[in-house]
């Protein structure tokens, strides 16, 4: 017989005693915790919250970006928020040209920068100054009357050209696109950072040409300049194509040639500055020079 002690004994409840238990138990509603939600020591939420925090929430929310006018630093700070392999996508697109690839459609994607055409310019201006240095070192290396002296004055000379075409020919262009597109409405349309990220980066290819422009042999000097115009030129014409094709022939043409004419005008202008042989310097005017008289004789 078990004891009345065994843990393991069968007991029967009677059906009262479970009734009564089951109305002294607390009771959790899911409603109650989701319409009054508890929040431990230290994470209530407090009056006083940020407005503009919550002005940012609705904004994003509403799907709308806050407009920044363009001369506050805010604005260009935008465009200069990139990362590394999109600056090199980028700049390898453009030294690699494949027709049918728009630049602006394929690599920019609606989103502009500054970073790599201020660099690519920047590169370029100090490449080709001191290259046209180097050059003129080495075409009159030996001369009796040469002396080197470095011109500075290229430094300037450069900037001025290259970042005069990188700014000033987008903003003619952006101002006919713009003109043309309130004539015909069907053409495509480019902003203006758009077509200056293109220009810039069409640049990058020069930046080898420009070194290999050191050495003196008119031919290779010559040969680069026609590759780096075929690559970059084919750049600009296939972005642009788009935007121009259903306009009238003659405007196409005129864009066209504009922008083939400029192209080489920078090339070929570049090169003969910067790297046309150096006169021989004359010899200073106090030297004296002493005749040889020979004797005369019969």
């Amino acid at each position: 017989m078990a004891s009345t002690n065994d843990p393991f004994q069968f007991q029967e409840f009677e059906e009262s005693n479970l009734l009564a238990a089951a109305s002294e138990s607390t009771t959790i509603s899911i409603e109650d915790d989701i319409m009054n939600p508890k929040f431990p020591t230290g994470f209530a939420p407090s009056g006083d919250e940020d407005p503009t925090a919550e002005d940012d929430k609705a904004e994003l929310l509403s799907g709308e970006k806050k407009s920044i006018p363009f001369w506050t630093f805010q604005y260009y700070q935008q465009f200069f928020d990139v990362d590394t392999h999109h600056v090199t996508e980028r700049i390898v697109g453009s030294v690699l040209p494949w027709p049918g690839k728009n630049f602006i459609h394929v690599y920019l994607r609606r989103n502009p920068d500054l970073y790599g055409p201020f660099w690519i310019c920047t590169t370029l201006v100090f490449a080709m100054a001191i290259s046209g240095n180097i050059s003129t070192f080495l075409v009159n290396l030996g001369k009796p009357n040469y002396k080197y002296t470095p011109e500075f004055g290229k430094v300037t000379i450069a900037a001025t050209a290259i970042f005069s075409y990188a700014w000033l020919v987008p903003l003619a262009m952006w101002g006919f696109l713009l003109w043309r597109n309130n004539k015909i409405m069907n053409l495509v349309s480019y902003s203006f950072m758009e077509i200056v990220c293109v220009y810039g980066y069409s640049l990058s290819v020069y930046i080898p040409a420009v070194v290999l422009w050191i050495f003196p042999y008119e031919w290779l000097r010559w040969l680069s300049i026609g590759v780096a115009l075929c690559l970059s030129g084919s750049v600009l014409i296939i972005t642009f194509w788009p935007a121009v094709r259903d306009d009238k022939p003659r405007m196409i043409a005129a864009v066209m040639s504009a922008i083939v004419v400029l192209n080489v005008l920078l090339a070929v202008g570049c090169k003969a500055y910067f790297f046309s042989k150096a006169e021989l310097v004359p010899p200073p005017a106090n030297l004296s020079t002493t005749a040889v008289v020979l004797p005369h004789t019969t």
